[in-house]
């Protein structure tokens, strides 16, 4: 990864910060995307190896701040190799708990940042990679595309979308040296899922892997990092599961 520049959205803490990490590690450099947590985001770069990397703050959900985004890392940092589109949110909105009104706005906020802020941060990425003629998107998806999520829809139904996403860019830009992988996690022990897997419910979540545990952040990062390396190409189109067999599609 020597020299490249690698987008990592939502780098502020998890996936995102273990995959800037990997990265930075491997001498690329890394433009840190967060969206509020701006300290977290900073202790982020702080912890990167290596020089040349910079934060930049963006609100994903907003179509004109995605663009902002590609556009300010093209003009400071020159270039996009390779992008990671990792932001996301989950709201709960189990539809037997919830009023019309958070149902609605669920989707709409869900929707908007998972999905349609991945898509265009995708497409301002893929139009800076057309022009120096190639690159790579690794999008972060969810088993819960496939298992379906109860007390989440939207989130479903969004990872869903990119992982559909995917698969048509991986189609769309293959003609212009562009390879677009999935990678759909389930469980990952990060810190932001640490409060369930440490409650009452963790039996439950570990028993759903034959394993017995849930995935690393950095079991996350390395196939990433694989994904994003050069001899995977004909990989361009995948949707990598990564959940310790808590569910197997066919």
């Amino acid at each position: 990864m020597k020299d490249r520049v690698v987008l990592v959205t939502g780098a502020s803490r998890g996936i995102g910060r273990c995959a800037a990490q990997m990265f930075a590690a491997d001498g690329a450099r890394v433009a840190v995307h967060y969206n509020a947590n701006r300290k977290s985001a900073e202790e982020t770069l702080a912890s990167l190896a290596g020089t040349g990397h910079q934060l930049f703050q963006a609100d994903l959900g907003v179509p004109a701040e995605a663009k902002r985004l590609t556009d300010a890392v093209v003009a400071k940092m020159q270039r996009i190799d390779v992008l990671v589109n990792n932001a996301g949110l989950w709201v709960d909105h189990h539809p037997a708990k919830t009023s019309f009104e958070e149902w609605a706005a669920a989707w709409q906020t869900t929707i908007g940042t998972n999905l349609l802020g991945a898509a265009n941060v995708a497409h301002g990425a893929a139009q800076a990679m057309i022009r120096q003629g190639g690159g790579r998107i690794i999008n972060i998806t969810s088993r819960g595309a496939f298992r379906g999520e109860p007390d989440g829809p939207a989130y479903g139904a969004s990872k869903a979308g990119m992982n559909a996403m995917s698969q048509s860019l991986a189609k769309a830009l293959a003609p212009h040296k562009i390879y677009v992988f999935a990678i759909a996690p389930g469980w990952v022990d990060t810190d932001m899922a640490r409060p369930l897997l440490e409650g009452p419910g963790r039996e439950e979540i570990f028993g759903q892997s034959p394993m017995h545990r849930v995935a690393t952040p950095e079991e996350i990062g390395r196939t990433i990092m694989f994904l994003a390396s050069d001899g995977t190409d004909a990989l361009t189109g995948c949707i990598i599961d990564a959940n310790c067999a808590s569910y197997l599609r066919t």
